[in-house]
């Protein structure tokens, strides 16, 4: 009997969306079977709330005559501002599920958040009613026309006339759940963005950066030592066991050149694992820092290489990281495009920030579209926090120059 063949797991992804808007780039059936034109719709409802307050504040203006009405409102409006804001920041979830930081805690709230129930109170809130009344009175009146049975100007609808007429409210409705979700999404964009600071939502994005680079650096050190302690560990016993081996058997004899070729392989392997090893995460970078580590790479690499890196402290290690790479990268682009007979490597600390100078004497016209690395470099100085600029006119010099900040 044949053995059962097992059919490959394959992981499925389910993107859930965060906010209204993001619930609108999806398929149409998804968005109109979902909760967002639900929830999009209780948002906007829910502006009737402040809609209300804003009608409080102007019953004083009614009910007191003369110079007291004024201050009688203001003081009332000053009242409501506190629940009001409140109520606004609860609302926004309903169409917008991201986290908001850098909002004050406690009770009383913020600048930004009794200016923007000040600006609902007053005029968004009937907006949001205006945009509900519009999107759902059409669809509603065609779909009850059978049952209002309206009149024409020659008499009576026909029965098919209303019948169509509700038909076409029914296709309209999907149309009314769209126009809902687009302006709730766009209410709840523009509440976040007077709501919430940027700078908190920037600063968060940097932490979080900074996060995944450190983790993915505790990843590669991890690889690195399992390929240190384990592997190459075993390469090296391996090796000695296949000379030790060798001196049992005659020189010359078939088995002895057998044996030496399986030693002259494990060698062969054993360097290259040591250069994958380097490659990781080189144990002179952890050992002495970046100045030894950029030294070492120069010093094998094909152009000769003047090194000038001088530090009076040791970076931290995403910043080393970085740097170093940073370094690796651009000798060899040096060696493999640029034509170079010479290169130079600077590095210094100016005012918390590590900049880092590759320079050639090479032919130039360096471009990041044709794969050299420059955008992978990027990318890994951007998520240092860093920035990568890259001068390369036709005819030479290139310069690259990699900036990162140093938060020890």
């Amino acid at each position: 009997m044949a053995a059962p063949t097992l059919a490959p797991a394959v992981a499925s992804v389910t993107y859930v969306p965060r906010t209204a808007l993001d619930a609108l780039s999806g398929p149409p059936q998804r968005f109109l079977a979902s909760v967002w034109p639900w929830r999009s719709l209780a948002y906007l409802l829910a502006g009737v709330v402040p809609g209300l307050a804003f009608a409080t504040v102007l019953v004083p203006v009614r009910a007191v005559s003369g110079p007291a009405a004024a201050p009688v409102s203001l003081a009332v409006a000053a009242v409501l501002l506190v629940p009001v804001a409140r109520f606004e920041r609860w609302r926004l979830r309903l169409a917008d599920r991201q986290p908001m930081r850098g909002l004050p805690g406690g009770w009383w709230p913020g600048w930004r958040e009794a200016g923007h129930a000040l600006v609902a109170m007053v005029a968004l809130c009937w907006v949001d009613l205006l945009v509900v009344a519009a999107a759902i009175a059409g669809p509603v009146v065609l779909i009850l026309s059978p049952v209002v049975q309206p009149t024409a100007p020659e008499g009576e609808a026909t029965l098919g006339e209303t019948f169509v007429g509700s038909a076409v409210g029914l296709l309209l409705v999907p149309v009314a759940a769209y126009t809902i979700a687009a302006w709730a999404g766009a209410r709840a964009a523009m509440a976040r963005a007077m709501l919430v600071p940027q700078e908190a939502e920037m600063q968060e994005i940097t932490r979080s950066r900074a996060r995944l680079v450190d983790a993915f650096e505790a990843e590669r050190r991890r690889i690195e030592r399992d390929l240190h302690d384990g592997a190459q560990q075993r390469l090296v016993a391996l090796s000695m066991k296949l000379g030790l081996a060798g001196l049992d058997l005659p020189p010359g004899s078939p088995a002895a050149v057998r044996l030496d070729e399986a030693r002259e392989l494990a060698g062969q392997a054993l360097a290259e694992l040591r250069e994958l090893i380097r490659g990781v995460h080189p144990q002179v970078l952890a050992d002495r820092g970046l100045p030894a580590a950029v030294r070492d790479v120069a010093g094998r690499s094909p152009v000769p290489a003047r090194v000038d890196v001088e530090l009076d402290r040791r970076l931290p290690e995403r910043v080393e990281a970085a740097a170093y790479y940073v370094a690796c990268e651009a000798l060899a682009n040096v060696a493999k495009h640029s034509g170079a007979g010479s290169c130079a490597v600077r590095g210094r600390l100016r005012r918390g920030r590590l900049v880092l100078e590759i320079a050639d004497d090479g032919r130039g016209g360096a471009d990041p579209a044709r794969g050299t690395g420059l955008t992978g470099l990027a990318d890994r100085v951007a998520a240092a926090g860093g920035t990568l600029t890259v001068e390369s006119p036709c005819g030479g010099p290139t310069t690259v120059k990699a900036e990162i900040p140093c938060t020890w």
